[in-house]
This record gives C-alpha cells, structure tokens and sequence, in this order.
C-alpha cells in the first residue's frame, strides 16, 4: 500500500488526529498568550522585573519536552492535562520576551502626550501602549505557535491528542506494511498545520496592524 492509498483507507482518523492536533495547539496559545501578556505588562516597567521573567520562561524552555511531559505523569495522569501544561509552558518564553521588549520599546514621548490629555494609567496601557507593542508580541505569538506545532507531536508518549499518534504508532512497528505512511501522514500534517496557522497570523498581522506602525 502506498502513501496515497493508505490516506485514502486511514483518512479519518488522520482528520480527526489532525483536528485534535490544531485544537490543543490553538488553545494552549491562548492561554500562553493570555498569560504571557499578562506577565509581561507586570514586569515591563521594572528592569528587574522582567528580565526575571525572560529568564524564567526561557528556563522552562531549557528541559527537554519528553522529560517535562514525564516529569507532568505523575502530578496530572496522561492524557490531556500533560500535554496542555507542556505546551502552555513551552509557549510563554516568546510571549512574554516579546512582550516586555514591545512595552519597553514604547516612545516615551507618545504616553507621556496621553497622559497629559488626562489618560488614566489602564486607558494608557490599553489605547497606547498594547496597541504600539502588538507587533513584536505577535511575532512571538507567532514563533511558539511553530514550536508548539513540533512540541505537541511529543504528547503521544503521554497518550495525548493530535498527529504524534500517527508518529509513535509508526515508529514503534516499523517493518510492518504502513509505519512509514502513518510516520509520513504524521509528519506533513504538522508542517501543513503549520503552515496553516502562520498564513493565519499575517493574515490577523494585516488586519489589526495600521499601516502606520507596520511602516
């Protein structure tokens, strides 16, 4: 059988390992933007402060996803929850970098004129300061996004969701007729995923970024 037959027989279940894939990688992101944001305008104003929390996420990211994910079993089981906190945790490093580097990048000069038009510290943060920041943090939305993709693969090993089954089905019987089409079907799901989401990203980029700031 080759590839094309054997999408052609299997193709279902690859339909369904792929939506599982892209749902857990989309929601993670949304947590992991939701709190990397969050730490990033806590710690931007003070140098401390958020070179504390790059540190941080960017240990998180130092341990190998395959011994995070082991390390996970034990506390939460298998299954979702694992893959979840892994991939939220692996995602925070480029959020929150980008986040604090787009705060602090900021013209002085542009807040400063909000607040002296009576802009309250929050209205400033949000009609100023996000809006002017949200380029770098979308391209650190964009850069876990594309590590997650890989990352979650990994989640197989703890019975998660998504096109790592495929992978570790293949992997663990090769010899048989299909291990190479299911590592094959795996493999180019998340790469076409991928790929699928970061034409997503330019496409939001376009049209939440004025021309003016992407100039």
């Amino acid at each position: 059988m080759n590839f094309w037959e054997y999408l052609g027989s299997r193709y279902q279940q690859v339909l369904v390992d792929t939506y599982q894939h892209a749902s857990v990688v989309f929601q993670c992101m949304v947590i992991a933007t939701v709190l990397g944001v969050a730490i990033g305008v806590l710690t931007y104003r003070r140098q401390w402060a958020g070179n504390l929390a790059i540190t941080t996420t960017a240990s998180i990211l130092t341990i190998p996803s395959l011994a995070l994910i082991g390390l996970l079993i034990p506390l939460v089981g298998l299954g979702v929850a694992p893959t979840v906190l892994a991939l939220v945790l692996y995602g925070l490093l480029p959020v929150v970098r980008n986040a604090v580097v787009g705060l602090r990048g900021v013209d002085p000069a542009l807040v400063d004129a909000a607040k002296g038009i009576g802009m309250s510290r929050t209205a400033r943060l949000f009609k100023v300061e996000l809006p002017l920041a949200w380029p770098p943090i979308l391209t650190g939305i964009r850069v876990a996004t594309q590590m997650l993709m890989g990352i979650a693969a990994i989640a197989a090993f703890a019975s998660g969701p998504g096109l790592g089954n495929l992978i570790f089905r293949g992997i663990s019987s090769l010899g048989s007729a299909n291990a190479l089409n299911q590592v094959l079907a795996g493999t180019l799901g998340i790469v076409i995923l991928a790929l699928l989401f970061d034409a997503a990203y330019v496409l939001i980029g376009r049209l939440t970024i004025s021309r003016g700031i992407r100039a």
